[in-house]
């Protein structure tokens, strides 16, 4: 890698990202091989959560612990300077860390590696639990650094890899493969050279079956003539079809990740939920908008939009509580079935994913083929949640949904921590025809890609665009 270059680091989850983030900032020791940095290189790793050693302190102080222990006392304006670029609002700078919205510890952490000067940045998953406006200040802040720092983006966020990379690693277990381009392209020339590889293994394969058809029609002439020479040419035909066959490598396929199968069931209802004049409010009382009179019926997938703190999560609340008991302002049908995933998965209530899937009355030999093919292999499947990484956490919350068979789903922030694989089979489930969903989500691509519908919180009120881009747009501009 090159100085100042911006890499981005794409692969399948559990396919060792942050392991490799750890080994090049020299945290953990590669199982082979080496990585070589220049002798004198500063690298800062921005990690996916907040060190538990900082969760008390305040933003200025997580800061300044960044620094060498001989600077703190001389330089300590640096934090405070650090703490200014990352716009953290002055009252919030009073409260640890602990007490900071993911959104403002992840820019935290920002300020953190900026402080120190890197010469290069490691992040990973930079734009987990970031809105608009603050994946919008990430990019600002990235852009702003010096013309000689490097930075690795280990991301499933599609927008933001195009936004900020100009090189893409595909991470593999044979065959990585890095094109000098942003995530999108990249990713057409990988498609491209995978269907290239394709079909040189076919043709590779052919020619070995016709060398074998060869080799069979000379030895039962060889036998039946008693020609030794036909024999050894057989023999000679044969090695070189095995040598071929050995030889031809399969194109890559993404195996192991798991598939995402949203098995949707059958609405009666047409309209599933209807909203009229409900009030959204905050757990103080406080009024944050009201909504008009706006259904959701089967077919459609309506993207709730809005910056943080709006209220997009307390409408969720209440449209699930509406499921249970009567709520003003909100009606939903009888006949719907949920499928309910939390920002904070917070769906999962069993200690494994064992458990979590045999509470849906499933034999053990489906079960353990479910878990598998959500990419849990056995050892994980018994094992405590927390040994599951994120996105095998997120894989498994979807798999949840798909045993619910839901006929609307209720879904917060459903690709954090799903790769790109797992974001692009979750479109596909859901822009299947009868699925009914009401998403928030502030990943664009993903956004862009499923919305049939916009709902956007504007000031006090909850009012439908029919475009998500303009809505998108204001956002990001905060």
């Amino acid at each position: 890698m090159s100085r100042g270059e911006r890499l981005g680091l794409v692969a399948a989850n559990g396919r060792g990202k942050t392991s490799l983030l750890r080994i090049i900032a020299g945290e953990e020791e590669p199982t082979q091989g080496s990585v070589t940095t220049a002798r004198s290189a500063r690298i800062a790793r921005v990690p996916q959560d907040v060190p538990e050693p900082l969760l008390p302190l305040t933003a200025q102080e997580a800061v300044l612990q960044a620094l060498h222990p001989e600077l703190q006392e001389m330089e300590s304006w640096r934090a405070e300077i650090a703490v200014d670029d990352i716009g953290l609002p002055e009252e919030a700078r009073q409260h640890p860390l602990s007490a900071l919205s993911g959104g403002w510890q992840r820019m935290v952490l920002l300020a953190r590696a900026g402080v120190v000067e890197p010469d290069l940045i490691l992040l990973d998953e930079p734009t987990n639990h970031l809105d608009l406006s603050r994946i919008a200040a990430l990019e600002a802040w990235l852009a702003a650094l010096p013309r000689g720092t490097g930075v690795i983006a280990a991301s499933h966020d599609r927008a933001f890899l195009d936004s900020v990379t100009s090189r893409t690693l595909f991470l593999r277990p044979e065959g990585s493969r890095s094109y000098p381009l942003p995530y999108t392209a990249a990713r057409a020339a990988l498609d491209e050279a995978d269907a290239a590889e394709g079909r040189r293994f076919d043709n590779d394969m052919r020619r070995a079956a016709q060398l074998r058809r060869q080799a069979a029609k000379l030895k039962n002439i060889g036998i039946n003539s008693g020609s030794d020479l036909l024999v050894t040419k057989t023999k000679q035909l044969t090695e070189r079809a095995e040598r071929m066959e050995e030889a031809a490598r399969p194109a890559h396929r993404e195996a192991g990740a798991g598939a995402i199968r949203l098995d949707h069931g059958a609405a009666h209802a047409k309209a599933l939920v209807t909203l009229d004049e409900a009030e959204v409010t905050a757990p103080d009382g406080r009024l944050l908008y009201r909504t008009p009179k706006l259904w959701l019926e089967r077919g459609d997938r309506v993207v709730l939009l809005g910056p943080n703190g709006a209220g997009k999560s307390r409408l969720m609340a209440m449209i699930e509580a509406a499921l249970a008991g009567p709520v003003p302002g909100v009606q939903v049908a009888a006949s719907a079935r949920p499928g309910i995933a939390r920002q904070d998965l917070a769906q999962i209530a069993h200690a494994t994913a064992w458990e979590a899937v045999k509470a849906a009355d499933m034999p053990d030999a489906r079960a353990r083929a479910a878990l598998a093919g959500a990419g849990l292999p056995p050892d994980l499947q018994t094992a405590p949640l927390s040994r599951l990484s994120g996105g095998q956490r997120a894989r498994l919350a979807m798999l949840l949904l798909r045993l619910a068979r839901p006929t609307l789903y209720l879904l917060d922030e459903p690709t954090n921590h799903l790769d790109i694989e797992g974001q692009e089979a979750l479109e596909g489930e859901l822009s299947a025809e009868g699925a009914a969903a009401l998403i928030v989500s502030h990943d664009r691509a993903f956004v862009e890609a499923v919305a049939t519908r916009t709902w956007s919180i504007e000031g006090k009120r909850l009012v439908e665009r029919d475009d998500p881009a303009p809505v998108l747009d204001a956002l990001s501009r905060g």
